[in-house]
């Protein structure tokens, strides 16, 4: 009987909402579907008010009853990531997958990873989303070298990305896939099943809106 490979996901995920939470969970299903024993670690706090601009990081959905989700870190807490990091050493889970999209989170991934890979086991692979962020802010690059000297490789899912993380690293692999396709929201419907489950008028013309969205984030673009 073969021993199944442990996998450690280190990012949001339930009860924290977002895209970043919906692909963590996504992942760790589908590593779980195939064969591999995950845990997901995300955080009891991930920002300060000051850097959320919404109403709530917390999800208003049930939990997902077959995921393993340790929600222990605390971004802003030195402590917490000591303690973090050696729990995940003691773990000697055969890779570390940790999501990277702010800078901010550099010293907090950075030293929990550096703690983790103590065991002299662990492969620590970085998902980076961004490495410069669009909204920089004093201390981006030193934070983001820190996180990725912590890593072994990294995975990207923009070939600017990859190309910006080259600058931090000239030997470290970095492996480009394309974003997935999100596909826990259900079947697409016609705009005509929409309106009738939404008691809608078909005989009215409705204005969507976006809510907060970010200039960067290209809603110029979709709409043109």
């Amino acid at each position: 009987m073969s021993i199944k490979k442990k996998i450690v996901i280190i990012g949001p995920a339930y009860p924290l909402r977002g895209g970043l939470a919906s692909l963590n969970q996504r992942l760790a299903e589908v590593m779980q579907a195939d064969g591999y024993e995950v845990v997901i670690y995300t955080f009891s706090l991930q920002y300060p008010n000051f850097l959320f601009p919404g109403k709530t990081q917390y999800s208003e959905d049930d939990p997902p009853r077959n995921l393993n989700i340790k929600v222990k870190i605390n971004s802003v807490n030195p402590f917490n990531w000591v303690k973090v990091g050696k729990e995940i050493q003691r773990y000697k889970p055969d890779a570390i997958i940790c999501r990277f999209w702010l800078p901010f989170m550099g010293p907090c991934f950075g030293t929990i990873l550096r703690y983790a890979k103590k065991n002299n086991h662990t492969k620590i692979v970085g998902f980076v989303d961004n490495i410069i962020p669009h909204e920089k802010r004093p201390g981006d690059y030193i934070f983001a070298k820190y996180f990725v000297g912590a890593c072994d490789s990294f995975l990207v899912m923009s070939k600017a990305v990859q190309k910006q993380l080259r600058t931090f690293t000239s030997d470290k692999p970095i492996v480009f896939v394309e974003h997935p396709v999100y596909d826990n929201y259900g079947e697409a419907v016609s705009q005509e099943t929409s309106l009738k489950r939404l008691n809608l008028s078909e005989d009215f013309q409705y204005m969507l809106f976006f809510g907060f969205i970010r200039d960067y984030k290209g809603l110029d673009l979709l709409l043109w």
